[in-house]
Formats: structure tokens, C-alpha cells, sequence
């Protein structure tokens, strides 16, 4: 909704009347009175700030089609000097004035920056605050990333040379953009990434939309703050000093009503979850005039419409240098590997020696959150902190300043934290090499269910098959309980818990281990087949991993999901089952890292639903994004020499830890 210049003009008046006339009535009882330590403290960052950069706020930079991209920029105070450029972009709030507290926002990235020599260039996403266009998830940003590119080489204040970082959504953009393979971005930091990442190798997720073909539903409530194609824009002729200046009182940002997750999530028909709870129209389930089309909740998962935006995906070629910043407990880890591994194996070899990675124990973007104790749901993963800052900027001393620091001789190519023995380790390769697979399979006498079940994992197949039965009621799913993941309000906590309840119901089949006798390190990816039938004729199956301690507790460390329909292949018609007949499914691999210490147990829970961490299958073989009403699975697990159900895992026999040295740039 653009407002024109006369039109804004008096609609400002308007609001300014009104709350005149308003203020003895409300004004105290709807405003919080700023904290005010917290005002001193922000002002005499400015101060500071101020005095070290040269400081251009609300610039607009003009893009190919016409819009004009918001961005702020900070530089050392030197006009005749030229550096190179951290950038940062992001569909989220950067303003910088607080409005809420009326005192300018935390720039203590930007001067940190600034202090470092470089010039940090913020960026808005198109359609969202002070940019123009209409937002779409990473919908335009390769076109827009060129463009944005080109201008900061082009400034006369740059040298030529930029560094892309940013976790999540501030991240997800970049590999589109750096495959655009522009001169002026030298090297990349991609943290937290998933959503960036499209088709690669065997996974379909597209940007973490899917796993295995089913929804992952943390999108739908974040998209009710994102999808914004009605909104409040400033005229095309503000100039730069009417920006700032509106910039004290508007943000822009948006504040749509809390909504109850743990609630809205359960409604049918999926795709009018947000309309329900009065959100914005926009791309989760409306046709919009994007690149993409919109209408993202009615796609399969290699339905064109994901190949004309801005995920990146295996056909195309990455030759920047790269840091990549990961998690074992974010919403997807496995894609992003396979995106790292990607391009260590297809890049200019020179290219693929100079790819990073970091593997931590941590949710989704909480890298600088680990402590002494890193508390990962009810889990203690112990001291699980790393100066990410200090290595992020020794990367780019190297790679944009030509400092000869050795941050390639220091780090390794693969530094991953193994959970459980809770260190770092080093590895030339993921998964580390030396790994070897080992496999268990499926036993029970046919009554796998519940943690109290007969459920076993061995060495070899069983003989004569034992089905395992269970019930798969749409209307009564297994919760999600932990996991990795973000972004679901209050639906889901995620972390790492004793999944006993879980356990205990009868929808849940159960397969352990007999107890470890020597410590066993589990670092790889773990890879689930299964022989399973149903009564429906479409159903998902899915599978969490624990760590069961000697206690009893069992720690959940990882989890997947398969949708039946596309057990074949997500670029192939869906297939459907046949009652009576048995198929063999087996499961996109998962990675994770865990240490089993003697008298540990690994377990293998099967069920049909992780709801809502994974969007319910309502088993009618429709399109189940647009039903209203479900089918009741009876759904089986067959498990024999002739149907071999079974896990593989991948042991590292010989480990290296990772020992920081104390010149290092790689430190706690």
C-alpha cells in the first residue's frame, strides 16, 4: 500500500491531532517508560560510533527493475581511504533508533567493524521496512544481490573486495547470490542456513520447506510476520534526511496480534492456518505477483516454482571461499553438509581447499549463546563455546585484507562437537574420515510398541517376520517433543529431553540396543530402511534416534520423516500403497554426532507423525494441504531376512580432538 506525498503529508497530520488530543487519556497507560541505564548506555554508543565512523543511513539503492533497497553504511573516519566491505542483509528490523525505547539501537557490530578496518553495510530485504517491492522469500535476491554487489564495489570508498555473514534468514540469501560468481564478493559466511539451501544430492527440503516430502511447519507462523504485500511505504521522492528523521518514529515494523501456535497449528484445511488466525494474505497460500508465483503451501517438492527465486541449488556452482557455520540441533544440519561436501568436490580445486566448516552443539543460531555449561533442551552438552567473531573476522582479514594470520593452518577443514563426550574434534573431511557403518536391525516378537515392548536392535536380521502393528490417527498424533528446529512460538520446545513419555504411547514402536561395552564415537550420517505397510493409501513414517542412559532417561539426538507418496523419488510421480503389500522405504540420511559411553543404549522409536514439527499426513492420498477431513491408518513394520529393516550408523574408530592452542584464532 504506497501512500503518495500529499496523501502521507495529511495523514500525518491526522495521527499527530488525534494523538494530541488523545495523549492525557492513553499515552502513559500504552508506553513504556524507557529503562533508563539502557537509553545512557545506547547513547554513548552512538557517541562512540560517531566518533570512529563516517555514518550514511537510509541510503536507497536503486535495483534493475526501478526499486530501491534501504541500506545504512558505517566506514573509518578516514574520507580518502578505501576498504573492504563486511555486508550484512536481512529481512529483519535493523533501524537504527529504537523506537520502542526511544534511544538508538545496539551498534556494537558496527563499530566492532569499524574498529577493524572495514565498512559494515546493512542491507533490507525487497518488500520488507524502509525497501520497496514486494517480499518473496528469497524470491528476487540473485537479481537484487548483483545489484547490490555492484553498487558497493562501486562506491568510491571501496576497494573492491566484500564479506557476506549472517545467521538464518540473514544468511539464507547468500549462496544464491554468491553463485552469481560477481567479482566484487570475495568470500562468504553463511551460519545457520538451511532455508537457503534447495535441492542437493538426495534432499528436496528446498530451503527447509520440506523433509521427506513432508511440510516443516515452522514457516507458517513465521510467515504470519513475514508475508507483508499490504503495508506502509514512504513516497518515492523522501529524501535521505526526511528517512532519518522518520525513522525515530517509524520503524515500520510490523506488530500483528500473539497468536496461540500450540492451537492455531491444529487446523484444517492446512493451507488457511493463517487466514484463520486473521493473518496477512501473501505467499504462504496466496497466488502473488513475485518471481516464484507465491502460493508456496500448494507446491511439491520439485515443483518449478522453487528453481525461479533465490534458493541455491546443486546446479550451481559456488567459487568464492567459504566459512560455514552449522548446528546439530537447527532445523535441517544434513542438506547443508551435502551443500559444503558439494562444493569441495565440484569448485576449482583451489576454490574447494579453502571451504570451512563448524559443526556445533546448538539450536538454531545459538552459537554465541553456548556457555561453560551449554544447556541444549535438559541436556548439558558442556563448554561448547567458540570465539565465532574472532574467526569470522580472522577469515576475512585473510581473505579480503591479505593478512597472514594462518587461519587456514589453524582450523581445520571439518571442526565438529561430539555430544555426549562433549569436545570438539577435527576432521579433513565429513563425514570424518576412517568412518566405517555399522548396522543393527529390527527384532521383536510383534510387539515392538511402547518402551515396555519387545523391541530389539541386532547384529542380524531375524528369520520370520514379526510385524509390528500400530495406529496412525491423524487426530491424535505423536507430539513433538524436543528435536532440532526453530521458530514455532509456543507449539514446540525444542532441545534434547528424556523422551520416556513419548515412549509410552502405543503409537511408538521401540527398538534398543543391548548396552555398549566400550565407549563408541557416532559421527556421520545415519541412514534408516524400512519394510512397512498400511491400510491408507498414502501415510508417513517416521523415526527419532536416542541416546538411552543407564538410568533409563533416553535423549533424543536426531529425527526424520517420510512421506510415503514420494518414496521413489521427489522428481517422479507420486506412488501410492496397495493394501497387503509391502514397500521398502528408506529415509533421506541424517547426520549427527554422539558419543556412547559404556552401559549406553541407542534406540530406534518409529511412529507415523512429529506433529507439529512436521505437518500430519491425513492419509487420503489427496493433496492434504487443502482437506478438511482424515483417514485412520493401521500401519505396520515388517522386519525379517526377507523384509531386513535397519539402521546404519557411522563410528569413528579413531578419533582426533581438537586441541586450541593459545595464540590460536580459534578459541573459547
Amino acid at each position: 500500500m504506497k501512500i503518495s506525498g500529499v496523501r502521507f503529508l495529511i495523514f500525518i497530520t491526522a495521527l499527530i491531532c488525534f494523538i494530541g488530543i488523545s495523549i492525557p487519556v492513553f499515552s502513559q497507560a500504552t508506553r513504556n517508560r524507557p529503562d533508563p541505564q539502557l537509553v545512557a548506555a545506547r547513547e554513548a554508543m552512538e557517541k562512540k560510533l560517531e566518533s570512529i565512523a563516517i555514518i550514511d543511513r537510509k541510503v536507497m539503492i536503486p535495483m534493475r527493475d526501478g526499486k530501491k533497497m534501504a541500506a545504512d553504511i558505517y566506514r573509518p573516519k578516514d574520507p580518502s581511504g578505501k576498504y573492504p566491505a563486511v555486508w550484512v542483509r536481512t529481512p529483519y528490523n535493523f533501524n537504527y533508533w529504537d523506537v520502542e525505547n526511544g534511544a538508538p539501537a545496539d551498534m556494537s557490530r558496527q563499530i566492532d567493524a569499524v574498529q577493524r578496518g572495514y565498512a559494515y553495510v546493512e542491507m533490507q530485504e525487497r518488500g520488507h521496512f524502509f525497501s520497496q517491492g514486494n517480499y518473496d522469500i528469497l524470491g528476487p535476491p540473485r537479481t537484487d544481490g548483483s545489484d547490490e554487489v555492484n553498487w558497493i564495489t562501486s562506491q568510491p570508498w571501496s576497494d573492491g573486495k566484500i564479506g557476506t555473514t549472517g545467521c538464518s534468514s540473514t544468511a539464507e540469501w547468500q549462496l544464491g547470490v554468491v553463485a552469481e560468481n560477481d567479482p566484487g564478493l570475495t568470500t562468504f559466511n553463511v551460519q545457520g542456513f538451511g532455508a537457503g539451501v534447495g535441492r542437493v544430492g538426495p534432499y528436496y527440503e528446498q530451503g527447509n520447506w520440506y523433509r521427506g516430502g513432508a511440510v516443516q511447519m515452522l514457516f507458517i507462523d513465521w510467515l504470519y510476520g513475514e508475508q507483508n504485500q499490504v503495508r506502509p511505504e514512504f513516497p518515492d521522492d523522501a529524501t535521505q534526511e526526511d528517512l532519518i528523521r522518520a525513522s525515530k518514529a517509524f520503524d515500520l515494523a510490523a506488530h500483528f496480534p500473539p497468536v496461540d501456535w500450540s492451537t492455531a497449528l491444529w487446523h484444517l484445511p492446512e493451507m488457511d492456518i493463517i487466514k484463520a488466525v486473521d493473518g496477512p494474505h501473501g505467499i504462504f497460500a496466496d497466488h502473488m505477483p513475485v518471481a516464484t508465483g507465491g502460493a508456496m503451501i500448494e507446491r511439491t517438492p520439485n515443483d518449478p516454482a522453487w528453481y525461479r527465486g533465490g534458493l541455491w541449488n546443486d546446479g550451481m556452482p559456488i567459487n568464492k571461499p567459504g566459512l560455514w557455520f552449522m548446528s546439530w540441533y537447527d532445523v535441517s544440519v544434513s542438506p547443508n553438509l551435502a551443500a559444503y561436501n558439494f562444493v569441495r568436490h565440484n569448485a576449482p580445486s583451489a576454490i574447494a581447499d579453502q571451504q570451512y566448516a563448524i559443526i556445533a552443539p546448538v539450536l538454531h543460531c545459538a552459537y554465541t549463546r553456548a556457555t561453560e555449561q551449554t544447556m541444549i533442551g535438559d541436556l548439558n552438552v558442556g563448554d561448547a563455546r567458540l570465539d565465532y567473531n574472532n574467526i569470522m573476522y580472522g577469515w576475512f582479514d585473510h581473505f579480503l585484507k591479505g593478512a597472514t594470520n594462518k587461519v587456514l593452518e589453524q582450523l581445520p577443514k571439518v571442526l565438529y562437537y561430539v555430544v555426549g563426550e562433549n569436545r570438539w574434534e577435527s576432521s579433513s573431511t565429513w563425514p570424518p574420515e576412517g568412518a566405517q557403518p555399522k548396522t543393527f536391525y529390527l527384532h521383536s516378537g510383534g510387539s515392538a510398541n511402547t518402551l515396555y515392548g519387545n523391541g530389539s536392535l541386532e547384529d542380524s536380521p531375524e528369520t520370520a517376520d514379526h510385524p509390528d502393528r500400530f495406529v496412525y490417527d491423524p487426530g491424535n498424533p505423536v507430539p513433538t517433543f524436543g528435536g532440532g528446529g526453530c521458530c514455532e512460538g509456543d507449539a514446540v520446545h525444542f532441545g534434547s529431553f528424556d523422551q520416556r513419555p513419548v515412549e509410552a504411547r502405543n503409537d511408538v514402536l521401540v527398538y534398543t540396543t543391548p548396552a555398549f561395552t566400550e565407549g563408541t564415537e557416532m559421527s556421520g550420517p545415519i541412514t534408516v530402511t524400512l519394510y512397512v505397510s498400511s491400510s491408507a493409501k498414502d501415510t508417513d513414517f517416521t523415526f527419532r534416534i536416542d541416546d538411552v542412559y543407564p538410568d533409563g532417561r533416553a535423549f533424543n539426538l536426531i529425527e526424520n520423516i517420510q512421506r510415503m507418496r514420494y518414496r521413489d523419488g521427489y522428481d517422479k510421480p507420486p506412488v501410492w500403497i496397495q493394501s497387503g503389500q509391502v514397500y521398502k522405504v528408506t529415509f533421506q540420511p541424517i547426520d549427527f554426532s554422539n558419543y556412547f559411553f559404556p552401559g549406553h543404549r541407542l534406540r530406534l522409536e518409529v511412529s507415523s507423525s512429529n506433529f507439529p514439527r512436521f505437518d500430519r499426513n491425513l492419509n487420503t492420498g489427496g493433496n492434504n494441504y487443502g482437506e478438511s477431513s482424515y483417514v485412520v491408518a493401521h500401519n505396520a513394520v515388517h522386519h525379517s531376512s526377507e523384509y531386513p529393516s535397519k539402521i546404519t550408523i557411522s563410528v569413528v574408530p579413531n578419533p582426533h580432538p581438537w586441541e586450541f592452542a593459545e595464540e590460536s584464532i580459534v578459541q573459547k
